[in-house]
């Protein structure tokens, strides 16, 4: 496995230049520095990718590796030129060596872990996640190879469909391929582990940095504690696969800093013009960052908005009770009207889904429990962070600075004992369904706001046992006890690798648990059956269209070999024909009904048979498309163990 991720290094760094390097560009030429600047990055780049993918798409340029290194290099002038514009930074106070030494201590932790139980669940740089989601998002890359285009308003072509959906992710793994030539499951991997270790960590580090008004060890504490949760970024390249929804939360924390800490950046003694740039900064920066979560998952918003809300009013309140008459009034008027934006965005974004699609499975205690001992969705019990994230919750609360915090986990808590335990159809639909009322989004979405509170908690916990049993105070007791707080958290971390280096999802609507990660199973797509599939192009044409059940992963064929394998998605057709079709296709060589409905999805000359299929959620039980040995009309062109290809022969004229 060691040799196999050291194989893949060039495509790791290949990925975290995609990600990382264009924002890193820009955000040097907008004077951005430190931490600020790589946790901002991400925005930037995301953004970039899929702004170039809507234009490229709208324009008919194709999405290449030049084309892309193009377009990037014209924002990179444009963004030095209005750097050029902005002037000289402002002065900062100076870091000291020892806050420096602490926060990369804390991020060498946080990204050290993740990395490794990443890796260790993944098991493979080429292993496929073998879920229903997989299928979609890694044909969607093929097609934007294919076709040329990664934009959101074009990408859903890929199953024949139209209209907007979110691509970012896919331009991103896309452009993996295009620069390194890797085998797609290769590109997602790296993307995702980038994503998880890179993006999550410095986003939620720099988000801990601004709330606490660049508190070294708290923002120390809380890189280090990046890593602490099971529910993201983990689960979310467990669940689903949701690729995008992890891309778009892992930038949550970065768009919420840049909210939580635009007071101490706007505040300036310059005159107008000197005031003006940095809101124009602060204003593309945010219009960055919140395109780039609308185009990765635009759910996300609503986590942002959440966080962003709650700042603003606990900030807006007691700012009008000491302001004058006129500023009190403009105030009021903007809380009015972020309260209003908030409303419009959670309905627009509630609209915009197919609804609630997920059922309640714990009672309404057992909900609040699960949110309070950090055990959403069946996942043990997180004893250790529950009582770090308690006691940074108490802290919060006592301080009014901190208390949008702790409103913001209340409601996000909120939402996810909500989904568990909430039947209600329209509480469901109007409250969750941005989500689909899933609860795994949910319960992910809440550690935006945990990782900060435990690290607050830790900070105040460390500190108080350094006062007590040393004579150091101040900064200096601050200081040691982040250093012990770090060690603690390396030697918990390592312990519980050791321990559990893989934490398996459970199945809340079957109460069961994976037996094994879900990118080396073998229920789904055996090796036999992806050997098979990755040699289609040497037996089928390139105009030839090759079919069969999707409950049996036979829908990789398109990602694998670039054939025209359909269904291109988990999901089969709701349409008489293809119920002829998925009931009695092995009877095509004596019932014309079946040729007539082939002619309705394009004539295919093949089938691949993987078997009966399966009864579990998203995947069905095929028994037509199955079992052609003997049958007439059929002919063997080619197997891999159990895995079959047949031509169909009934119907060639």
């Amino acid at each position: 496995m060691i040799g196999a991720w050291a194989g893949a290094l060039p495509a790791l760094l290949v990925a975290f230049a995609v990600v990382f390097l264009p924002g890193l560009v820009m955000g040097a030429g907008l004077r951005l520095r430190g931490l600020a600047l790589w946790a901002i990055a991400p925005l930037i780049g995301v953004a970039t990718f899929a702004g170039l993918a809507l234009v490229y798409g709208a324009a008919r340029i194709p999405w290449s590796a030049w084309s892309i290194l193009v377009g990037v290099a014209a924002l990179a002038g444009l963004a030095w030129l209005v750097g050029w514009w902005l002037g000289p930074r402002r002065p900062t106070t100076r870091t000291s060596s020892r806050a420096i030494l602490l926060l990369t201590a804390g991020l060498v932790i946080g990204i050290g872990l993740t990395t490794v139980r990443f890796v260790i669940y993944v098991n493979d740089p080429a292993a496929i996640s073998m879920t229903n989601d997989a299928v979609f998002h890694l044909n969607a890359v093929r097609h934007i190879l294919e076709t040329g285009s990664a934009s959101s308003l074009q990408i859903s072509s890929v199953v024949g469909g139209r209209g907007f959906y979110p691509a970012a992710w896919h331009a991103l793994a896309s452009a993996v391929v295009l620069f390194t030539g890797v085998e797609i499951p290769v590109a997602a991997n790296m993307v995702s582990l980038v994503i998880a270790a890179g993006v999550w960590t410095l986003g939620v580090t720099w988000f801990a940095q601004r709330m606490t008004g660049a508190a070294s060890s708290v923002a120390a504490l809380t890189a280090a504690l990046s890593a602490s949760l099971v529910v993201f970024p983990l689960l979310m390249f467990q669940w689903g696969v949701v690729y995008s929804f992890a891309l778009s939360l892992a930038l949550v924390p970065a768009v919420a800093g840049l909210v939580v800490g635009s007071v101490r950046w706007m505040t300036t003694d310059a005159p107008v013009l000197g005031r003006l740039r940095p809101a124009v900064l602060l204003g593309a920066l945010l219009v960055a960052g919140l395109g780039a979560i609308a185009l990765s998952q635009p759910a996300s918003l609503l986590t942002w908005a959440i966080i962003a809300v709650s700042w603003f009013t606990w900030w807006a309140i007691p700012a009008a009770a000491s302001a004058g008459r006129r500023a009190r009034t403009a105030l009021v008027a903007a809380l009015a009207a972020a309260w209003v934006a908030f409303a419009l965005l959670w309905f627009a974004l509630t609209r915009s889904t197919s609804g609630s699609h997920w059922p309640p499975f714990r009672s309404k205690l057992e909900a609040v429990v699960d949110v309070l001992l950090n055990g959403p969705v069946l996942l043990p019990v997180l004893a250790g962070v529950s009582i770090l994230m308690i006691a940074g919750i108490v802290v919060a609360v006592l301080h009014r600075e901190l208390r949008w915090l702790a409103t913001a986990w209340l409601v996000l808590g909120g939402l996810y004992a909500a989904a568990a335990s909430v039947g209600n159809p329209i509480v469901r639909r109007v409250l969750l369904g941005a989500w689909y009322a899933d609860p795994y989004r949910i319960a992910a979405a809440c550690a935006v706001v945990i990782v900060p509170l435990a690290a607050v908690g830790l900070a105040w916990i460390a500190s108080w046992a350094t006062r007590s049993i040393s004579r150091r105070r101040g900064e200096e007791a601050e200081a040691l006890g982040a250093t012990w707080g770090l060690a603690a958290v390396a030697a918990l971390g390592i312990a519980s690798l050791i321990a559990a280096p893989m934490i398996q999802m459970r199945a809340v609507t079957q109460g069961t648990v994976d037996a094994e990660s879900r990118y080396i199973t073998e229920d789904y797509l055996s090796p036999d059956e992806r050997a098979l599939l990755e040699r289609l192009d040497e037996n089928v044409g390139e105009d030839d269209r090759v079919i069969g059940n999707p409950s049996t992963g036979m829908g990789f064929g398109y990602m694998l070999s670039g054939r025209d394998v359909f269904p291109r998605t988990w999901a089969h057709p709701r349409t008489p024909e293809w119920a002829i079709i998925q009931n009695e296709l092995r009877e095509a060589g004596s019932d014309p009904a079946v040729c007539d409905a082939l002619e309705v999805y394009g004539s295919p000359s093949f089938v691949l048979d993987f078997g009966l299929g399966e009864d579990t959620p998203g995947r069905y039980e095929l028994e037509g498309m199955t079992d052609f040995a003997g049958q007439p009309g059929f002919e063997l062109v080619d197997s891999e163990g159990e895995a079959s290809l047949w031509r169909i022969t009934a119907c060639e004229r």
